[in-house]
């Protein structure tokens, strides 16, 4: 391992992987799930797209629905890719423009309000994202700013106490969540499952909104890394301006990288940092193959670890407090 260590180690054969996937989301639709199709949210992603492409093989582009479900912080980009991409695929599309339900909960009022706690001149003109320190280069505390762009293009950047970061995470958090719930009901009309679009790193590290992106019927692609993601969608024959577009979280009204906000480095290291600490790679070996120094490696081992142990909640489903017999089925 210590002299092959490499990106090849993520190299997969996505003929095979697609025959696996594709029919076993076949057999869990049907016989599992007993429903007649699957249904995605497509964001003109690579891992809607992926999870899209994936569906249509396993079921057939008619028993296939994708919901295009933008909003007002939406990049101008969101609904013009996705629609591309259901075109592509030759699938229904249903376009939901979830920003008038998120301004009948308030939402925007939340989100502007928990951003004036450190911006006061912070509107609705405004543009903003949240951001956190880069593991590798700071051993400090993990602490979120905020981004602000003023409509004179004037930037500001400012930390973020706890309360504010978090009214401005659970404000977001409707976003997903009302996404689901639509997913849920076109599901429910057409008598379909829902497939979630998580990869590996977001579903290990926790990267999800729990009962919003994190809830599906079933996730395709959860255990394959993002350079993964990105082979199938080669072979599946994704649009090539979804295969050459960075990833973003497409959450907040400045753009935003799925790295400055979550991840300690961008996906094609943060893929080799992963599977080197799921197998048990050394740090040296990891840090010479991805340029980076093994205390840099380690800090990513350990902000691997704590993201597992903080996110652990996530993954929990309902829990009781008292014995219930299982269900015999």
């Amino acid at each position: 391992m210590m002299n092959q260590f490499s990106k090849k180690v993520l190299v997969i054969d996505p003929e095979k992987e697609v025959q696996k996937i594709t029919s076993q989301l076949r057999q869990l639709t049907s016989r599992e799930f007993k429903r007649r199709g699957l249904v995605v949210a497509l964001s003109g992603g690579i891992d809607s797209s992926v999870t899209t492409a994936l569906s249509v093989k396993a079921v057939g582009k008619k028993r296939v629905l994708v919901l295009l479900m933008p909003e007002r912080h939406s990049s101008d980009e969101t609904l013009d890719l996705s629609t591309k991409v259901a075109a592509h695929f030759g699938v229904e599309a249903v376009h939901e423009d979830i920003t008038t339900i998120l301004e009948s909960l308030n939402f925007y009022q939340k989100y502007n309000a928990a951003v004036q706690r450190v911006i006061p001149e912070y509107d609705d003109r405004w543009k903003s994202k949240i951001v956190s320190p880069n593991v590798i280069e700071s051993k400090g505390l993990n602490l979120f700013s905020i981004i602000a762009q003023s409509p004179e293009k004037k930037m500001i950047k400012k930390r973020l106490p706890l309360k504010a970061y978090l009214e401005i995470v659970a404000a977001t958090n409707f976003k997903q969540r009302i996404r689901k719930m639509l997913e849920y009901y076109h599901a429910d009309r057409l008598n379909f499952a829902v497939a979630g679009t998580p990869n590996r790193l977001e579903y290990d590290q926790g990267f999800f909104v729990k009962l919003g992106d994190g809830a599906a019927d079933v996730k395709p692609i959860a255990h394959l890394y993002k350079s993964q993601v990105y082979q199938m969608a080669e072979y599946l024959g994704v649009p090539k301006e979804i295969c050459s577009r960075p990833p973003t979280t497409d959450t907040y009204s400045l753009v935003q990288g799925q790295d400055e906000f979550y991840f300690s480095l961008p996906y094609e290291k943060m893929d080799l940092c992963l599977y080197g600490k799921n197998n048990g790679v050394s740090v040296e070996t990891v840090a010479n193959a991805i340029g980076l120094t093994p205390d840099q490696v380690q800090r990513v081992y350990d902000d691997i670890d704590t993201k597992r142990a903080t996110t652990r909640y996530l993954h929990l489903p309902p829990l009781l407090t008292g014995d219930v017999p299982e269900i015999k089925f």
